[in-house]
């Protein structure tokens, strides 16, 4: 009864939760839209699902993530676990059905879900440690390892929400000439032309179909207990893999730039991780490119042209 009373208490305390600034300036654009209220509610919520599962907090995740408030928290027989509360919307289902399915191989294991937030209860794993904490060649080494597993065929059904990765790139696409039409990205038009015609050959035949984290780099994997690295917040997509090797091409590009050659130094970089991991050297370079573009016309459409610029010479190197 003890217990119990003091797992209220501390679910209570929830009420007055400081939410990490990265979260609240991603949701923070949406004044009156859905994802500012669940953000103004997001204090009962937390304090819900502490009550309701049993948990007991510890923490939250600082400086956390962008898709969700992540609490450190322990489960009624004391095993740790995080309490994950998603922004609304279909990356938290698609995220828990790519869990589920993986479960616990080469990604962090779902232990639970709420229908109605769409909560994940996941194995806890030291969000304070990363691959981006070791030297560079022992982190794509390991980054190898840990992706490699996490390439399974999709399930037949229940993956809707996923989508392939023809569809998100073509979203993609259709806003990418929108972006390079701004007037400080007027010299990168011509490589925003050649991204998009890359990308068409690429999704015209792709080789494979497989289930893909979506989002995978260095600073997504994390140390664990039961085996050193596991994956965390895929953003779930089904397609090839170098497509989902893409991300991770990109991965510290501001060593590369700082260092000696940096363009023959990112073209290695493909070369090392595509014959790594048996993935074609062109296309490899090819998602690499289309994935630098867009990302850096995005950071550059939001104000931050420092990493806009170092983004869009990576691309060229390429």
């Amino acid at each position: 009864m003890a217990a119990a009373e003091e797992s209220g208490d501390m679910a209570g305390d929830m009420a007055s939760l400081q939410v990490p600034k990265r979260l609240l300036d991603v949701v923070g654009d949406d004044p009156a839209g859905p994802v500012r209220s669940w953000l103004a509610a997001l204090p009962q919520l937390a304090a819900r699902r502490l009550r309701e599962w049993e948990l007991t907090p510890e923490r939250v995740v600082t400086p956390g993530g962008r898709g969700g408030l992540v609490v450190l928290v322990r489960q009624a027989d004391g095993t740790p676990a995080a309490l994950k509360l998603p922004v609304p919307g279909p990356a938290a289902a698609s995220e828990a059905a790519a869990l589920a399915h993986w479960n616990g191989w080469g990604a962090a294991r779902l232990l639970r879900t709420g229908q109605e937030d769409g909560a994940l209860l996941i194995e806890r794993l030291q969000s304070a440690v990363s691959l981006r904490s070791l030297p560079e060649a022992k982190a794509l080494l390991e980054a190898a390892g840990t992706v490699r597993r996490l390439w399974v065929p999709p399930p037949d059904a229940g993956f809707d929400a996923v989508g392939s990765v023809e569809r998100r790139t073509g979203e993609a696409a259709e806003v990418l000439p929108i972006l390079a039409s701004g007037g400080w990205a007027a010299d990168v038009r011509p490589l925003a032309d050649e991204a998009l015609e890359l990308r068409s050959g690429l999704t015209a035949e792709p080789p494979e179909r497989l289930l893909l984290h979506g989002d995978f780099r260095q600073g997504k994997v994390l140390a664990g207990e039961r085996t050193p690295w596991l994956a965390v917040g895929p953003a779930p997509v089904v397609g090839e893999r170098a497509y989902d090797l893409a991300r991770l091409v990109l991965d510290r590009c501001e060593d590369l730039a700082a260092g000696p050659g940096p363009a023959a130094a990112a073209r290695r970089r493909v070369a090392k991780l595509a014959d790594s991991l048996d993935v074609d050297r062109d296309r490899l370079r090819g998602w690499a490119l289309f994935r630098a573009v867009e990302t850096g016309l995005r950071h550059g459409a939001a104000g931050d042209r420092r990493r806009a610029e170092l983004l869009l010479e990576f691309a060229g190197w390429l």
